[in-house]
């Protein structure tokens, strides 16, 4: 395939962090402006504050930004301003290199868009039967989000047209490279029109990420935001052992010495990322783990547990922690230390978000030291290693956690809202607002957490109740 004349190169914009610009300075209508007050969004994060004005202005965007960056509200909100709803075609893609980031972008464009009448977004990813997916696209949708590899299936099916797109967001585009999806991702855009926006959201600029923007955007405006103000807030330790099976007895001390209400622990595989959370559940630890051995509603449930507070601890290999975005995350741990600097930088970013305080812990054999040279040159820091003797002799009894997940049998399919279920427990001398924690809801499916000490007087509650008129099933997951 001929390439296309390079474009121009993006434009640098210098970008300041700070968080003093409200959202209402910017062009958006009323009812999402309104939405974002309701849904707590107030200030706007830096990459928000450099790149929103532009992206509502129309302009090819190529912007520097981790998860956790506020980057979907960015792109999301530019999307959303340009749907034409009384159109029943798909008008934007989101391109993302995983199932999880996409099933969690496409939940925050429904959350940003709820407002607006009859807003569709649509996901496409592999794990789910191609035939749901190719009806729910017969009955019109306005934004696709979903993965190269089952995108591009559709358009070979002809079940997917990209011919009334105005806007390609490729979002972690670095990522996507990294796994091969260069010419997946050209091919897809090369169905959509030529006249639309583009925007680029990479946490890396390598050469690929410049030949794609060379390639498919038009006077690219440059935005990076510097990240270190984050890592400044992020207290890092190391500990060494003398050999890899001492890393589990060391972990369960770390574990019971500052008993983390949420803990992330990185694996290098499957097979270790799941037998570490076996070993984990065996000595009572409320663990969950998530790795690509998981079939896709396995991989949902997960998700949903972990960030509604139902499980303290998560141990997952780095391709399917991907995307995941808990903002309120306590501790990192790398229980196999990653392989570069920029995998350690990701994995650590997850914590100490929003203006909160953050732990990294990452856990070294003798083999392994030369790792944190590697580490201090990349980051320009200085580490000291802390002493494994220093720790508890004997790991404390973890502690259970705060919320327990409740499952109904019914969901967005039977026009299910959130609403509808806090109403049922709260309504009629239920139990108070401030017991009921996140609630998700899927197609056919809702899940809600429950303090655990209001658990049995909201499944009593609900059991004995009606959700929109009608009895629903409801048990404890």
């Amino acid at each position: 395939m001929r390439l296309p004349p390079a474009l121009p190169a993006p434009m640098p914009i210098n970008a300041e962090p700070t968080l003093t610009d409200s959202f209402k300075t910017l062009p958006l209508s009323e009812p999402l402006r309104d939405n974002l007050e309701s849904l707590g969004y107030q200030y706007m994060t830096p990459i928000q504050q450099q790149s929103l004005p532009h992206i509502l202005a129309g302009k090819d965007v190529i912007a520097q930004a981790r998860t956790g960056s506020g980057k979907t509200a960015a792109f999301g909100l530019g999307l959303i301003e340009r749907l034409d709803l009384a159109v029943r075609r798909c008008q934007a893609l989101v391109l993302c290199p995983t199932r999880e980031l996409a099933a969690q972008v496409a939940a925050e464009l429904r959350r940003l868009a709820s407002p607006l009448p009859n807003v569709k977004v649509v996901t496409l990813c592999g794990g789910s039967p191609l035939a749901a997916q190719k009806t729910s696209l017969e009955h019109g949708a306005h934004v696709v989000v979903g993965t190269p590899g089952r995108i591009s299936d559709h358009l070979e099916k002809r079940t997917l047209d990209l011919q009334s797109v105005n806007t390609v967001v490729l979002d972690e585009a670095d990522r996507m490279l990294d796994m091969g999806f260069y010419d997946s991702i050209a091919a897809i855009i090369d169905c959509t029109p030529a006249r639309r926006q583009t925007l680029l959201f990479s946490a890396t600029y390598p050469e690929d990420i410049q030949e794609l923007s060379a390639r498919f955007q038009h006077q690219a405006l440059e935005i990076s935001v510097e990240q270190d103000h984050q890592r400044s807030r992020i207290r890092q330790l190391f500990y060494c052992v003398t050999r890899p099976r001492h890393k589990l007895e060391t972990l369960l001390k770390i574990l019971g010495k500052h008993q983390p209400e949420s803990c992330l622990i990185f694996c290098k595989t499957r097979q270790g990322c799941a037998e570490l959370a076996e070993e984990l559940q065996s000595r009572r630890h409320s663990t969950i783990a998530l790795h690509g051995d998981l079939e896709q509603k396995e991989r949902d449930l997960v998700l949903v547990r972990f960030g509604n507070a139902s499980a303290r601890t998560l141990v997952a290999t780095d391709v399917a922690a991907r995307g995941l975005d808990i903002p309120d995350l306590a501790m990192v741990v790398n229980y196999d230390v990653p392989g570069d600097a920029e995998s350690y930088l990701h994995r650590i970013g997850r914590t100490g978000r929003a203006g909160k305080t953050g732990l990294a812990i990452t856990l070294l054999t003798q083999a392994e030291m030369p790792r944190i040279k590697m580490l201090e040159a990349f980051l320009d820091q200085q580490f000291e290693l802390s002493d494994v003797q220093a720790l508890p002799a004997e790991p404390a009894l973890p502690l259970k956690p705060a919320m327990v997940t409740l499952v109904l049998n019914a969901g967005r399919k039977d026009k299910l809202r959130p609403g509808d279920i806090l109403g049922a427990l709260t309504g009629n001398k239920g139990i108070g607002g401030h017991q009921v924690g996140k609630i998700d809801i899927s197609d056919r499916s809702a899940y809600v957490a429950v303090s655990r000490s209001h658990v049995r007087e909201a499944l009593e509650h609900l059991k004995a109740g009606k959700i929109k008129g009608r009895s629903i099933r409801v048990r404890r997951l």
